[in-house]
C-alpha cells in the first residue's frame, strides 16, 4: 500500500509505526467522510471512533472506511453521542464535523478532556460562543486547531509563500473571488437557515477572511458588504419556513496598515471555469492564482514580465477530497502538532476572528453601512 510521507508530502510505500494516533469523529456528515479518507494517507494514524446521532451518517462512514485500502471498520467503535465516545477512552484526537450549530455544546464537554482538536469551520455561530472557547483555549493544554483549511490549497499556500517573501513588495490590495455551487443539501436542512450557520458569510466565507487576515498579516478595523438571496433556495420551503441564507454579495475589508481587501461570492455560478480566483496587488507587483488550475502568475510593474508557476498536487490527495488537497496538508500540520508539540497554526483567536468578520459584513449587508470591528468587540 501506498502512503502520503508526512514530511514531504509525496507518496512512497508505507512505513512501519509503532506510535498511532487514534482519531475520533463527532459528526459524521459529507466534511467527517473527507477527514476519514485524509487520516488514512497520514503514516502512524486511525480511526477508532465515529459518532453521529443519524444512523444513516454512521452507515456512510462504515461504507467509507470499507474502502479505505488499510483501514479496518472492524476497529471502529460507532457511538450516537459524544459523550459516550468520550468515556469509552479509544480516542487520542478528536475532529468536530458536527452542524455549526452544535459545536459550541459539543466543545463544553470536549474541552474537558486531554484530547487534542480540530474543530471544523465555522468555529460557533455567534460572537458570544467564539468568544467563550477563545477564552477556554487560552488555558487548554492539548492542541486546538480551527479546520480553515484554505490556507493548506498547495497553489494558494505557494502564493502566500511568495507574498510574504516579498514577490510583490508592499502588500496594498487583495481581491478574493469564489464563484460555486449552491450549498448542499444536509441532514434535516440545517444549512438553510442563519439560525443554524450563523448565515453564509459566517458558513462559507469565514475561509476567506481567515486568508484576508493571513495572507496581509494585519487586523481588520471596518467592513462594508452589500448582499442577499436572489436565485438559491427560493422555492424550498420546511416546516412552514422559507430559507433565509444569502446566495450572493460582496465585502470589502479595511485594514490596520491601509490595506483593502474585497470578497466576492456567487453561490448560482457553478459554471465557472475557476471557483477561486484570488488576486494580490503590491507597490512592485502583482501575484494572482487560480483554483482549480493551479496557475500562479506574478506581474511585476517593470519590468512588464509575467510569470507563471503551475502547482501540481498529487492525484491521492486530491481524490481524498473536494478542497484540493487543502484537508491532507492540514492534517500533516495537525499531526506534527499533535506529535512535537509545535504550536497550533490556526487557533481559537484565528477561528473566532474569521467568524466576527462575516458577522460584521452581515450586519453591514442588512443596515447598509460601515461596521466597525470594534463595535463587535
Amino acid at each position: 500500500m501506498e502512503r502520503v510521507n508526512a514530511r514531504t508530502g509525496e507518496l512512497g510505500s508505507r512505513e512501519t509505526v509503532s506510535n498511532t494516533t487514534r482519531y475520533g469523529i463527532i459528526g459524521a456528515g459529507m466534511m467527517a467522510q473527507e477527514h476519514l479518507r485524509n487520516i488514512y494517507l497520514l503514516d502512524g494514524a486511525s480511526v477508532t471512533a465515529v459518532c453521529d446521532p443519524e444512523p444513516t451518517s454512521l452507515t456512510w462512514s462504515e461504507s467509507t472506511l470499507r474502502s479505505i485500502e488499510g483501514a479496518d471498520p472492524s476497529k471502529v467503535q460507532y457511538f450516537s453521542d459524544h459523550r459516550a465516545m468520550l468515556d469509552a477512552g479509544v480516542v487520542d484526537a478528536l475532529i468536530i464535523a458536527s452542524p455549526n450549530f452544535t459545536h459550541i455544546d459539543v466543545l463544553r464537554d470536549t474541552m474537558q478532556t486531554g484530547l487534542h482538536h480540530l474543530v471544523e469551520k465555522p468555529l460557533c455561530t455567534t460572537l458570544d460562543d467564539a468568544l467563550e472557547i477563545e477564552e477556554r483555549a487560552k488555558n487548554f493544554d492539548p492542541i486546538f486547531w480551527v479546520g480553515l483549511e484554505y490556507r493548506y490549497m498547495p497553489p494558494v499556500a505557494r502564493m502566500i509563500e511568495r507574498a510574504h517573501a516579498g514577490d510583490v513588495g508592499s502588500m496594498k490590495m487583495l481581491s478574493i473571488r469564489e464563484h460555486r455551487f449552491p450549498f448542499l443539501p444536509k441532514i434535516g436542512n440545517w444549512n438553510r437557515f442563519n439560525e443554524n450557520t450563523g448565515g453564509t458569510f459566517v458558513e462559507k466565507c469565514c475561509h476567506f477572511f481567515d486568508l484576508m487576515r493571513f495572507i496581509l498579516q494585519d487586523e481588520p478595523v471596518a467592513v462594508m458588504g452589500m448582499g442577499g438571496q436572489a436565485v438559491n433556495h427560493l422555492s424550498e420551503e420546511y416546516d412552514g419556513r422559507k430559507p433565509d441564507v444569502f446566495d450572493h454579495g460582496y465585502a470589502v475589508v479595511e485594514f490596520a496598515s491601509g490595506a483593502k481587501a474585497q470578497l466576492d461570492l456567487c453561490m448560482f455560478a457553478e459554471g465557472s471555469e475557476n471557483q477561486e480566483e484570488i488576486t494580490l496587488v503590491g507597490d512592485t507587483a502583482k501575484l494572482e492564482v487560480k483554483i482549480p488550475e493551479g496557475i500562479i502568475t506574478h506581474m511585476p510593474r517593470r519590468p512588464k514580465n509575467p510569470v507563471q508557476e503551475t502547482v501540481e498536487i498529487d492525484a491521492k490527495v486530491l481524490e481524498a477530497g473536494s478542497h484540493f488537497g487543502s484537508s491532507y496538508f492540514q492534517h500533516l500540520d495537525f499531526q506534527k502538532a499533535i506529535r512535537e508539540g509545535t504550536p497550533p497554526q490556526i487557533t481559537a483567536r484565528d477561528g473566532r476572528m474569521s467568524v466576527q468578520m462575516g458577522l460584521a459584513t452581515q450586519i453591514s449587508m442588512i443596515e447598509r453601512r460601515w461596521v466597525e470591528m470594534s463595535e463587535l468587540a
